[in-house]
C-alpha cells in the first residue's frame, strides 16, 4: 500500500513523472549507443554466412581482404566485396565516438549535415555519437559515485550518531581536516602521474565525496537514538548494529535519499568539469567535458557548443525535477492527505 501511494504521490507532481520518464528513456537510448552508433554492421551476409560484426570482431582475411587485423567497415575495397557477395546493415548513424571521418569535404569541424546530424568536432568525429555514448558514461559514473560514497557516508555518519562521545569528536575532527584538503591540486597531481581511468578517477573522486551525506545522518541519529523505542530496544538487549539497522537507520534515510538525485547531478558536473580541465578521462573516452572544451576552442562552430549545452542543461533539469518529485514521496504532510 505504501509503495502504491508513493507512486500516485510522484504521479501528481506531473513535472517530476515526465522529467522520470524523459530521463528513463535517454539512458535506455544511451544504453543501446552500440546498436545506434556504430561503424561496424549490426549484421550482414558474406557468402551466404551471417556475421554480427557488433558482437565479435572479424578481420580483413574474412572478407577478401590481405592482412589479419580488424576489418574496417569504412573501407571501399571492404564495402565493394561485401556488397558483391553478400549485404549488411549498419546503425542508423553509422560513426562510433570514436570514428573519424575522413571523408568530409569541409574542414574540421565541419557543420551539421545529412550524414552528420549534429555536425564533427574539430578531429571529425560525429557529435551526436559521442553525446550519446557520453551520456551514458557521465550516468553511469554518477550513479556509480553517487551510491558508494553515499554508503560509506551514511556508514560513517551512523557509527557518528549513535555512539557519540569520543567517537563522535574523532570521526568529526578527521572530517574536517579531511574536507579541508586542496582536491583540485591532489587530482592535478594525480593526472600529472598517470592517465586517468573510469575506475581510478572513481576511487580519486570518491575520497572526497563520501562526506557530503554523512552531517545529516549523524544529526538525525543523535536526534533519534534518545528516541522511547530505541531506549526499549536497548532495554530489551537488542545488540547495537540491530538497532541501527532495523530502528535508526529507516528514520534517518528518509532525509537522505530526498538528496540522491542532487548528488547525481553534481557527480555529472564534476566530471564535465574536470574532463573540461584536461584532469579527467583520457580522450579515448566519449566525454561530455570534451565537448564543452571544444565548444570553447571553437566559437566559429556554434553547433557543438550549442549541443553541448542543451544537453547537459536538460540532463541536470531533469535531475533536479526528479529530486523534487522523490521530496514530495517522502513529506510526511502530503502522505496523510
Amino acid at each position: 500500500m505504501k509503495i502504491c501511494n508513493a507512486i500516485h504521490l510522484f504521479r501528481q507532481n506531473k513535472r517530476a513523472y515526465w522529467s522520470a520518464i524523459v530521463f528513463l528513456s535517454l539512458l535506455l537510448i544511451s544504453m543501446l549507443s552500440e546498436f545506434i552508433a556504430n561503424d561496424k554492421p549490426l549484421v550482414m551476409s558474406y557468402n551466404n554466412q551471417l556475421y554480427f560484426p557488433i558482437f565479435k570482431t572479424y578481420t580483413d582475411l574474412d572478407f577478401g581482404g590481405d592482412f589479419p587485423t580488424s576489418a574496417d567497415y569504412k573501407d571501399e575495397f571492404i564495402i565493394n566485396n561485401i556488397n558483391k557477395n553478400g549485404w549488411m546493415i549498419m546503425p542508423i548513424i553509422p560513426f562510433s565516438f570514436n570514428t573519424v571521418d575522413f571523408k568530409l569535404k569541409t574542414p574540421t569541424p565541419s557543420a551539421p549535415d545529412r550524414t552528420h546530424w549534429l555536425g564533427t568536432d574539430d578531429e571529425g568525429r560525429d557529435i551526436l555519437a559521442r553525446i550519446l555514448y557520453g551520456i551514458r558514461l557521465s550516468v553511469a559514473f554518477a550513479f556509480a559515485l553517487t551510491l558508494i560514497s553515499s554508503a560509506i557516508g551514511i556508514f560513517a555518519g551512523a557509527i557518528q550518531g549513535y555512539l557519540g562521545g569520543k567517537t563522535d569528536i574523532i570521526m568529526q575532527r578527521f572530517i574536517e581536516i579531511w574536507d579541508s584538503l586542496p582536491q583540485l591540486f591532489i587530482l592535478i597531481i594525480v593526472a600529472s602521474l598517470f592517465i586517468p581511468t573510469f575506475w581510478t578517477l572513481l576511487i580519486i573522486m570518491l575520497l572526497f565525496s563520501w562526506t557530503s551525506l554523512t552531517g545529516m545522518v549523524r544529526a538525525e541519529f543523535m536526534r533519534t537514538r534518545n528516541f522511547e523505542f530505541v531506549k526499549a530496544a536497548r532495554v530489551l538487549g537488542v545488540s547495537n548494529w540491530r538497532i541501527i539497522y532495523r530502528h535508526i537507520l529507516p528514520n534517518a534515510l528518509v532525509a537522505t535519499i530526498t538528496f540522491i538525485p542532487f548528488l547525481i547531478s553534481e557527480a555529472i558536473v564534476a566530471l564535465t568539469a574536470l574532463d573540461f580541465l584536461g584532469l579527467g578521462l583520457s580522450q579515448d573516452y566519449p566525454s561530455l567535458g570534451d565537448l564543452v572544451r571544444q565548444g570553447k576552442d571553437n566559437l566559429q562552430a556554434p553547433w557543438i557548443g550549442v549541443s553541448i549545452f542543451i544537453v547537459l542543461s536538460s540532463l541536470l533539469t531533469l535531475l533536479i525535477f526528479i529530486g523534487e518529485g522523490v521530496r514530495d514521496i517522502l513529506d510526511t504532510r502530503k502522505v496523510q492527505r
